[in-house]
């Protein structure tokens, strides 16, 4: 595992984006849409609709898994 972000591509709204993810959140984020039976672009697109605007969707997703697994 490495401690710095990497980009990983993802397609929101039939739009090829990139967030950059330590490789820990990136694995946690599969894991949670394996587990909800989604597609990790179907969970992505969830958490972009759901952000405010003063986030970016890579901490809104570190958000969601930092939430995830706190409940």
């Amino acid at each position: 595992m490495t401690a710095r972000p990497k980009k990983h591509s993802l397609t929101l709204k039939g739009h090829r984006t990139s967030v950059s993810l330590e490789d820990e959140f990136w694995d946690a984020f599969r894991e949670i849409a394996a587990t909800k039976g989604q597609p990790i672009n179907v969970l992505a697109a969830e958490i972009d609709a759901a952000r405010g605007l003063e986030s970016g969707l890579a901490s809104a997703i570190r958000l969601f898994v930092l939430r995830h697994y706190r409940a």
